[in-house]
């Protein structure tokens, strides 16, 4: 299988908004489709926590991303349309610079020497590729969950510098609820004694931690509703229980353990601890005076479109109307779409069907 993994390299030396610089730092990105002579058909995708920039197959690399359906030639984000760019976030595993990245001046691994990283920086490494693409002005800007986020931060810090923009199931500044879960998350892992302040190897790895922390996630990516429907109170059988004391007894606990199970040595646990943060810090109210209101209406945007789910408990709905809100009062011709879809926050990965209609709609009256 080939590699569609490619590297755009940052300006070095490349500040951080919070202080200290980056050298010889770099983003990973994909492509898909071709960019227009006019140079005015790009959409940037900013993407949540953990994924990587493989939203979907293409050429070089054929297996599924993580966005697989919602992408490609004839699907709803058409590649035979639009240039579409998926960035990994600054600060991630997956090929970007981050704390598990060599640090040129001392030949080893970052880990907490890495700056401190926002999404604001995130959103400016997305920036210099776009403009590194040969690329003045996006005609969408997507963002779903952290990357919502990162993207308002991209239209905050780079006036003018996409024609659209489209907001998934994400926040304009983190809530109370977001910021406890996520606090305990980091707290997991941070506790687990292999984390060693960062210092961690392959053998001594914080597996504890990192499986709580994903396990809570999960839990709040969906929706009580699904979790009814899905497995009630059905019990294992007796030859899938562990017989240690308090074991898991129940299907919920084994689907929860097989999902941090695939996550857990396929994220490093610094990275994750540094994104998550970035998370609780980004609030939009900082451009307007520490208004969300007023930090929202100081983006100028054509259209946009704004998507959330009813049963989301991380991004609640209120959040995305308050989004839909303030970029109405900037100018923007704003389109709110509210799915009762039961998988809460995670839904734009599951329920394909509707979130795609509503972005092809949008996309084709652009």
């Amino acid at each position: 299988m080939g590699d569609a993994r490619q590297y755009f390299d940052l300006p070095s030396p490349f500040p951080m908004k919070r202080g200290g610089v980056l050298h010889g730092a770099r983003v990973a990105y994909e492509t898909w489709g071709e960019l227009n002579a006019a140079r005015d058909n790009a959409i940037l995708i900013f993407t949540g926590l953990s994924p990587s920039a493989h939203a979907a197959s293409n050429a070089e690399d054929p297996s599924a991303g993580w966005w697989e359906d919602m992408l490609g030639p004839g699907r709803y984000i058409d590649t035979r349309r639009w240039f579409v760019i998926c960035v990994n976030t600054l600060g991630s595993c997956k090929g970007s610079t981050g704390a598990a990245s060599i640090n040129p001046a001392t030949g080893e691994p970052y880990r907490l020497e890495f700056p401190e990283l926002t999404l604001e920086d995130a959103a400016n490494a997305g920036h210099a590729l776009v403009k590194g693409l040969g690329i003045e002005r996006l005609a969408c800007l997507l963002g779903n969950s952290m990357g919502g986020m990162t993207a308002l931060a991209y239209l905050a810090l780079h006036p003018g510098s996409a024609r659209s923009h489209i907001s998934i199931s994400t926040a304009p500044q983190a809530q109370p609820f977001a910021i406890a879960i996520r606090s305990l998350q980091r707290e997991a892992i941070r506790l687990d004694p292999n984390w060693n302040n960062g210092h961690y190897t392959e053998e001594q790895y914080p597996e504890a931690g990192m499986s709580i922390a994903r396990k809570l996630g999960v839990i709040t990516y969906r929706s009580a509703m699904e979790w009814v429907g899905r497995f009630a109170r059905i019990r294992l059988e007796s030859d899938q229980r562990d017989e240690e004391p308090f074991g898991a007894e129940f299907q919920i606990e084994s689907y929860l353990v097989g999902h941090a199970r695939r996550f857990v040595r396929n994220f490093d646990p610094n990275s994750y601890l540094y994104l998550s943060r970035a998370s609780d810090w980004f609030d939009v109210g900082e451009y307007g005076d520490g208004s969300v209101a007023q930090g929202l209406s100081r983006i100028a945007l054509q259209r946009a479109l704004v998507i959330g789910v009813e049963t989301d408990i991380l991004f609640p709905l209120s959040q995305q109307e308050e989004i839909a809100t303030g970029l109405r009062a900037g100018g923007a011709e704003v389109e709110f779409v509210a799915l009762d879809s039961p998988q809460g926050h995670d839904a734009f990965l599951v329920d394909i069907t509707r979130f795609g209609a509503a972005i092809a709609h949008f996309l084709a009256r652009l």
